[in-house]
């Protein structure tokens, strides 16, 4: 399928994937340059059947507004391509837990703003990194977010798209790199029935995870369940990291070829507690518009090691 400026649409060649057969929901972060509904082509080329956007420059405060004709157009391609749910992430400038009050400020808005554009495109998640305390410690950095995001509630009263809070690695100070700073965010917000959780395998790795036997692997999700519960999670990031268990480095790595290993995405692809979850590959720098054969390496590898 290709779109055309006109908007015509016209059917290319698809990668076949299978993933329909396996009832799995796998997908890329992929681009959205030329166009928002092009996010969905791509995706469909890769043989994606979910994906992960940007809703604009990830690096800008505020984006331009979506002309109506750019809504009508991303939802006919949404349909016709079968690619659901759609994942947005959020821009890497908003920090929840900054203690500049301006920026704090710019952060709160910013996140309506994110939010407003997933609303008028139908996305299903905004995943959103907790934020970064930078030093005023980890209670009065959980405190703020908390803050932010009741009055980012309040600004979206009656929206469907849910906020999916993204463990981190524990880089510098960032928060939300311990199941239980994610429970108590939860917890601690007023509508924390809008809050869902984005499992990033990288980053909880990174972060003193450990997931490299099987019994590992399964503590893990029992933890989640236990702190969390597994009905939150919502979004999960597979990627392999470039630093050891514990290091608090946040470096994506291909799949099987950083310190994780295969067998972990293996046990993740055919773990029938996960089925449902959307699971999406997040290729080291993102670096994608024009060359996606990592992408395709790394799906046809998560797809090789998936059961029947």
């Amino acid at each position: 399928m290709m779109v055309h400026s006109s908007g015509r649409v016209e059917t290319i060649k698809v990668k076949e994937s299978g993933i329909a057969k396996r009832e799995i929901l796998l997908g890329a972060h992929v681009s959205i340059a030329g166009g928002i509904e092009k996010a969905l082509l791509r995706g469909k080329q890769l043989g994606c059947n979910t994906i992960q956007i940007f809703t604009k420059n990830a690096h800008q405060w505020k984006g331009k507004s979506f002309r109506q004709a750019e809504i009508d157009l991303y939802k006919d391609i949404e349909e016709r391509t079968g690619i659901t749910p759609v994942i947005a992430h959020n821009s890497y400038l908003i920090n929840l837990a900054t203690i500049g009050a301006e920026l704090y400020r710019k952060s709160i808005h910013a996140m309506v703003h994110e939010l407003e554009r997933c609303e008028m495109l139908g996305v299903r998640y905004l995943v959103v990194h907790p934020g970064f305390h930078q030093g005023s410690g980890e209670e009065r950095g959980i405190e703020k977010i908390v803050h932010a995001l009741n009055e980012i509630h309040k600004e979206t009263k009656g929206f469907t798209v849910a906020i999916a809070l993204e463990m981190t690695a524990g880089q510098g100070t960032s928060l939300g790199y311990r199941l239980e700073q994610i429970a108590q965010i939860m917890n601690r917000v007023e509508e924390g029935s809008r809050l869902t959780f984005c499992l990033d395998t990288c980053h909880s790795f990174a972060a003193g995870y450990e997931l490299r036997s099987e019994a590992d692997y399964n503590r893990f999700l029992e933890d989640i369940d236990e702190t969390i519960s597994l009905k939150k999670l919502k979004v999960i990031h597979l990627n392999d990291s470039k630093g050891d268990c514990g290091s608090r480095i946040d470096r994506h790595e291909d799949i099987g070829k950083g310190m994780i290993g295969e067998d972990p995405f293996r046990w993740i692809m055919n773990d029938k507690r996960l089925k449902g979850v959307p699971k999406i590959i997040e290729t080291p720098g993102l670096v994608k518009i024009k060359d996606y054969c990592k992408d395709e390496q790394n799906l046809e590898l998560l797809r090789s090691i998936t059961e029947d």
